[in-house]
């Protein structure tokens, strides 16, 4: 198993900042719409100067939206920053991935200037985005380009299991994401899945050791996400393995 460590001591990502609007995700939104609002609270990435100065984004990022693998080539061959920003801090790259743009993907992926582990306004690696979007092929080549699989706060595999495929999260988790990964406000994956993902997901989480005790900042567990999301199986599932684990485990934190 490759074990794919955060980055640290760069200052380009401050943990007890970071979270989807999700920040608040415990009291409303999917994901999908927190990840399209672009609200997630955070460390600022640079704009392009372009996209502060116009408003307008880049032309690499109309490239990636619409797909145009052809254009986004010419543009890199002539010399334009593969890296430039929008308003929000987006790379093309993570346009490309919002929009599901696969050749545009695929293109930027080819230029060796394109950075993999670029953070938007929003906290949001390109990964992060793979992952929501349940995209398993374009998750693993991010990573083999070198993309980080734990970062500090929300994570790929917060995202993950968000999304629709427990095949992301199961690949996240044998690529060594850390499972009880915690948000800045303690929220970790297996909350997410059963609050906004797929219940396999949570099933993947649980088979893999994830901790079903834990609390999030608003004392709220796996199990109370997913009674708030009428999941009222797996909420039963999960309480009873809490009582279970307490039980073994009577002098365990919560």
């Amino acid at each position: 198993m490759t074990v794919r460590r955060c980055r640290g001591g760069s200052g380009r990502r401050a943990a007890s900042g970071s979270g989807l609007v999700l920040a608040a995700l415990i009291l409303s939104a999917s994901p999908y719409a927190t990840v399209l609002a672009q609200g997630r609270l955070g460390t600022q990435a640079p704009a392009s100067s372009a996209a502060s100065e116009t408003g307008a984004p880049p032309e690499l990022h109309v490239a990636a939206r619409n797909d145009h693998a052809s254009t986004v080539m010419k543009l890199l061959l002539a010399g334009v920053d593969p890296n430039v920003r929008d308003a929000q801090g987006n790379t093309a790259l993570h346009v490309a991935i919002r929009e599901e743009s696969g050749k545009a993907f695929d293109t930027l992926l080819k230029s060796p200037g394109t950075d993999v582990s670029a953070i938007n306004q929003a906290g949001e690696t390109p990964l992060m985005l793979a992952a929501l979007k349940g995209q398993l092929d374009w998750v693993k080549e991010l990573v083999k380009r070198g993309a980080f699989v734990n970062e500090p706060g929300w994570s790929a595999l917060h995202y993950a299991a968000a999304g629709p495929s427990e095949q992301v999260v199961r690949w996240l988790v044998a690529e060594g994401a850390d499972i009880d990964a915690r948000s800045a406000n303690g929220t970790t994956p297996l909350m997410m899945a059963a609050g906004y993902g797929g219940l396999s997901g949570a099933e993947v989480l649980i088979a893999a050791g994830a901790d079903v005790t834990l609390r999030n900042d608003h004392q709220m567990t796996a199990a109370d996400f997913a009674r708030r999301a009428g999941q009222d199986e797996m909420a039963e599932k999960l309480d009873k393995l809490a009582q279970a684990r307490h039980r073994s485990h009577p002098n365990t934190s919560r």
